[in-house]
């Protein structure tokens, strides 16, 4: 068994399992498949990501060894950011709304991470300090800016997309006719939708947001509780022409 310099380095592709239990469960028809992508530290699909996503900026250069990150965020890609930043050697520094919730910051400070606030908003990116852009950079930040980095969907078209079309094509491309992907950042449809889409136009892309905050579709937006999807806005990374549904 090999010896890994960091957990980043186990992070390979997820594996595809089928939820029979689940479907039974549901009294569902039809075959349900699950992309497993939650065994880095903080048991999200967001480790992969940041760890991907500064792997990209140091490739080509926008980011440099040692470097300041600067990112406006406080849900789950935060703690992700700060771990695979200072595992890398990167101080972090998260601006977020004033009233994120407390022992959240909390949890981020002790990690080690800097976090500036920005005046309360109403709305739903509050939640998640989505949207939020953050005070002029600092000589030598580098400024993730998730939301809107074409290393985010870059990520998912080098890795995830992949994946899925490997594991669709070795089990014949009629075993599935839908992926269905929640939208947060948009950077994981907008990957996965390019890479499938060039590979086959048999399979439907369904972007799914929270019924109260309904950006994508209709423009109207409001407070949900569902966790790191719908953040009241278009991402600048969603690609809505690779969106069946």
């Amino acid at each position: 068994m090999p010896i890994y310099p960091n957990i980043y380095q186990t992070l390979l592709p997820g594996p595809i399992v089928e939820l029979r239990g689940y479907l039974a469960a549901c009294g569902l028809r039809g075959r349900l498949y699950a992309y497993l992508n939650y065994n880095g530290p903080t048991g999200t699909a967001r480790d992969e990501l940041a760890e991907g996503m500064l792997a990209l900026a140091l490739e080509r250069g926008a980011l440099t060894p040692g470097q300041t990150i600067v990112e406006a965020v406080s849900g789950p890609f935060a703690t992700a950011l700060t771990l695979a930043g200072l595992t890398a050697g990167h101080p972090v520094t998260l601006v977020m709304p004033e009233d994120a919730p407390a022992m959240r910051q909390e949890s981020l400070l002790r990690l080690g991470a800097q976090i500036i606030h920005n005046p309360a908003q109403a709305g739903p990116c509050r939640r998640t300090g989505a949207g939020k852009r953050p005070p002029p950079p600092r000589r030598g930040w580098y400024y993730m800016d998730w939301l809107n980095n074409d290393d985010n969907p870059t990520y998912h078209r080098r890795v995830t997309g992949p994946a899925l079309v490997r594991s669709i094509a070795r089990e014949g491309s009629s075993i599935v006719d839908s992926i269905v992907i929640g939208v947060g950042s948009g950077g994981t449809i907008t990957g996965v939708g390019e890479t499938v889409k060039a590979w086959t136009n048999d399979v439907r892309i369904v972007a799914v947001e929270p019924y109260e905050s309904q950006a994508l579709s209709s423009g109207l937006t409001g407070s949900h509780g569902i966790p790191d999807i719908g953040f009241g806005l278009v991402p600048g990374n969603y690609n809505s022409y690779v969106v069946d549904n």
